[in-house]
């Protein structure tokens, strides 16, 4: 397909709808979307990212302090795009909001609306277009260091090995998919339902999914400390984070 879906409209939901518990106290004042990182708040940083990448309409679910977001983001014309939203009565969890919006094309974006990242959308367009699974996931590889020394034992309680401070390698959800509309069919109305929820029932149903790998950079700024040091390092990333500068 190369880059001619730079020049298709191409659709992304995200979600914005959380009370961003986890970074209070700054969330009391302002909803999680809307804390600023460098020149721009979080939110605006992916939705010009977006624009860049030529998804030109953009659906926002919202519910803890929905007015304030759309006060902020408006129809978005300011960014060339058309912004829209979908408000929850109730909180609906991650999945749960896609059930409300009606007019979702064949294949979309969806995201949370936190997510500080270098990634090429257009690009994990094209992988999950051409891949044509029902549910595309963009990954990241992490390493994580225990702080303990680990010790292994036989069944009799005996030493019979220790590690000091292993490694551990996963593979991590970057709160970042592309979807079919036919996944749909698999969220249940008017309940909470997660990603976790979803990837469980595709995978009893033996739906394919599919992972995008992405070896750049990715933090999501759900906790203090993670907004911090995304502060900081937007200040070293700003060329491959801010593409439109």
């Amino acid at each position: 397909m190369g880059d001619i879906s730079n020049y298709m409209s191409k659709r992304a939901v995200i979600l914005a709808g959380g009370k961003g518990a986890r970074l209070r106290p700054y969330t009391v004042v302002l909803p999680k979307p809307l804390m600023p990182v460098g020149d721009y708040p979080v939110l605006e940083i992916i939705i010009r990212q977006l624009s860049f990448h030529g998804f030109d309409h953009i659906t926002l679910t919202v519910n803890h302090q929905a007015e304030i977001i759309k006060a902020f983001f408006g129809d978005g014309s300011k960014w060339n795009v058309r912004i829209d939203y979908s408000f929850e009565e109730q909180p609906l969890s991650t999945m749960g909001p896609l059930k409300l919006i009606n007019d979702l094309p064949d294949d979309f974006l969806i995201m949370n609306g936190d997510v500080l990242t270098d990634l090429d959308f257009n690009q994990f367009y094209n992988f999950h277009k051409e891949n044509k699974r029902i549910f595309s996931i963009s990954g990241y590889n992490r390493t994580d260091i225990s702080e303990y020394g680990v010790l292994k034992l036989s069944e009799d309680n005996l030493l019979n090995g220790f590690i000091e401070k292993p490694k551990y390698d996963y593979t991590v959800s970057m709160g970042i998919y592309m979807a079919k509309k036919e996944v749909l069919n698999h969220i249940p109305a008017n309940i909470p339902f997660g990603f976790d929820n979803l990837m469980l029932e595709l995978l009893a149903r033996q739906q394919e999914v599919i992972i995008h790998r992405h070896e750049g950079y990715w933090l999501d700024i759900g906790r203090p400390d993670d907004y911090a040091r995304a502060v900081d390092d937007l200040e070293q990333l700003k060329e491959k984070m801010m593409p439109w500068e």
